[in-house]
């Protein structure tokens, strides 16, 4: 099968395109990647299609250019490309095709991370999911990713069961505490562009206390707020006798949900409010007629010692199946500058951090 590789510059027929295709992906959306040109990235678009016109693959490119590095290019396909990645011929053209874009003037890298089937820590399952791709891959110049941008492994719940079913489903506690939080008259509302002033001191709160860098307020007031008026996400709100304690942030694409942003005080913890969140998400996402609910994010390694093991106990306790993939994948025609690169991201990443951490403080004091 013999396909064709065009730019679209349309919305329409771009989230079509990308929401059927397998792996179909909220950050392969046309909104994602305008979101994102905001914030220093141009998208770019490109769709593989038969001679019958039949779009059978989908990148997403994002493209920064460093004002550090000497205005280097830098390329970035978010959860993408979008294929069936068993179609051995099918892969080895798209993959073809992207690592060209290494070579262009200017390009450090090009960094994929297409949620490809791998083996599980609990569960290896078969030493290569899909036979032949690491040999594709190397052939068509690609290599594993020195870091990752997304995580490399989440948890889906399947929406296609009944709530009973689904119920049934969750770890015991994990029942417990959802009716606990019904016992003790914790309720969850849908939120609108009203509450992104609250969602957001309710996550930076969250921030502070668990140690993780985020963005200015602007940033999230345009992502939340932008995304919840295209119909790309529906806001949440738990609250105490009118009194908000918890939020979520659920964004939808093609036929998944994901639950890209959680947020609390401190108040109230007791009461379970993020199992009440997250129930009343996964019964709006089904009414929605999604198909998936992915928990976005576990851990690479399935041990209490890992940092995310915390996060991870409290997802799974809903019934959803791990799902491991492949990660980042990295293509480059410029060695040296890739090894330079990675030499000073530590560095600059560093100096970030530190400096969101104080940001973030200010906001709430």
């Amino acid at each position: 099968m013999s396909v064709g590789l065009t730019q679209v510059e349309d919305r329409p027929s771009w989230n079509e395109a990308a929401g059927r295709l397998p792996g179909s992906h909220v950050l392969q959306s046309w909104e994602w990647g305008d979101f994102k040109s905001r914030y220093g990235w141009r998208p770019r678009r490109m769709i593989w299609r038969t001679g019958g016109g039949q779009e059978v693959a989908a990148a997403q490119i994002l493209e920064r250019r460093s004002k550090r590095l000497a205005g280097l290019r830098l390329l970035y396909c978010p959860r993408g490309p979008l294929m069936d990645w068993s179609d051995a011929l099918l892969r080895r053209t798209v993959l073809t095709d992207l690592a060209k874009l290494a070579g262009e003037a200017g390009v450090v890298m090009l960094r994929i991370d297409p949620e490809i089937p791998a083996g599980c820590p609990d569960d290896p399952g078969p030493a290569e999911p899909l036979p032949g791709l690491q040999q594709d891959l190397r052939q068509c110049g690609w290599r594993p990713g020195r870091e990752q941008v997304q995580f490399r492994n989440t948890l889906v719940l399947d929406l296609t069961s009944g709530e009973a079913a689904l119920l049934q489903a969750m770890h015991p506690k994990t029942r417990y505490n959802l009716r606990l939080a019904q016992r003790h008259a914790v309720t969850v509302r849908l939120g609108t562009t009203a509450d992104l002033d609250l969602l957001y001191r309710m996550y930076a709160e969250t921030s502070l206390r668990d140690r993780f860098v985020i963005r200015e307020p602007s940033y999230y007031h345009a992502l939340w707020g932008e995304f919840q008026r295209s119909g790309r996400a529906q806001l949440f709100v738990a609250e105490v006798q009118g009194t908000a304690i918890a939020g979520l942030v659920l964004f939808r694409f093609g036929e998944t949900a994901w639950y890209l942003y959680g947020m609390s005080t401190s108040q109230h913890r007791d009461k379970m409010p993020n199992h009440l969140l997250q129930w009343e998400a996964i019964r709006w996402a089904r009414g929605e007629e999604l198909k998936r609910y992915d928990f976005w994010g576990a851990p690479d390694r399935i041990a209490p010692a890992d940092p995310m093991w915390g996060v991870y106990r409290f997802k799974q306790g809903f019934g959803p199946r791990l799902q491991c993939t492949l990660g980042a994948l990295d293509a480059t025609r410029r060695p040296a500058l890739y090894r330079l690169y990675h030499a000073a991201a530590p560095v600059l990443l560093s100096g970030m951090r530190r400096r969101g951490f104080s940001a973030t403080e200010r906001t709430l004091s």
